[in-house]
């Protein structure tokens, strides 16, 4: 089994692949090939993507069933202890360690007291 989800790609590239996966929403295709005819898709996207980006996920032998392939792409696959997981790029800034004020009802009573 086959995922390929693709992000700002040339109409090109999207048509190739439908010749072996099925679209089954805008940029995300999905179908049965054999390990040959998955490494030559893999090489055509790198070779049409331009500067699009796109991440494979396909079955295998291992623990998961599965592996990442991944271009261009800011979520990374990291191997922690045989188990692959999507890395996702920590918020430059944006998430702070407090809790934002008025969401609980003590937070409400403190600012109604001042």
């Amino acid at each position: 089994m086959i995922v390929v989800v693709l992000t700002v790609v040339p109409e090109r590239l999207r048509g190739d692949l439908t010749r072996w996966l099925l679209e089954i929403s805008p940029g995300v295709y999905v179908g049965v090939a054999s390990a040959r005819v998955r490494e030559r898709l893999w090489g055509r996207i790198i070779e049409l993507s331009a500067t699009g980006r796109a991440i494979m996920v396909y079955s295998a032998r291992n623990e998961q069933r599965l592996k990442f392939k991944v271009l261009r792409h800011h979520w990374e696959p990291v191997d922690l202890d045989g188990v692959t997981l999507m890395r996702r790029p920590a918020d430059d800034g944006e998430r702070t360690t407090e809790a934002p004020r008025g969401w609980s009802s003590a937070s409400k009573r403190r600012r109604f007291a001042r």
